[in-house]
């Protein structure tokens, strides 16, 4: 990526890469016509979005509408990223499942009890790496 590519489409392969980096992403659901954002610590496990939570918002609201978004992103000081991913949320009710997401080793953050695991299965994975510099001046809008 260079000056003149500010904004750098990324891969598939990119995408799920950057969100296994990262621990803190967002869910963004929608009930009844209204949206819901919730920050949530994550692991990425099969190309897929997996975390913990209690009774409560995020669980009921998966459940009322399963079609979510989940975004993470990071930066530093030459550049950012961010990646999306388009999905439908699912509670893991089997022995099997549930074992599989314990061996993630996915610990709360907060001090509370968080039995129940989501995982978002993808639809769609978008993401963009962008560099940071000056705005173009007028003269650049024509080049």
């Amino acid at each position: 990526m260079t000056a003149s590519e500010p904004v750098t489409i990324l891969s598939d392969s990119q995408c799920w890469d950057l969100l296994a980096s990262v621990a803190l992403g967002r869910l963004v659901t929608s009930v009844e016509g209204q949206p819901e954002i919730f920050p949530v610590n994550f692991v990425v496990q099969r190309r897929t979005v997996l975390f913990r939570t209690a009774e409560g918002t995020k669980l009921v609201s998966t459940a009322i509408n399963n079609r979510v978004l989940f975004e993470a992103d990071d930066h530093n000081v030459a550049e950012g990223w961010s990646v999306i991913v388009k999905g439908t949320a699912r509670m893991l009710r089997t022995n099997e499942e549930i074992e599989e997401a314990e061996r993630a080793q996915l610990l709360p953050w907060t001090a509370t009890l968080k039995r129940h695991y989501i995982r978002i299965l993808p639809i769609s994975v978008t993401g963009r790496r962008f560099h940071f510099g000056p705005e173009p001046g007028p003269e650049d809008a024509f080049a």
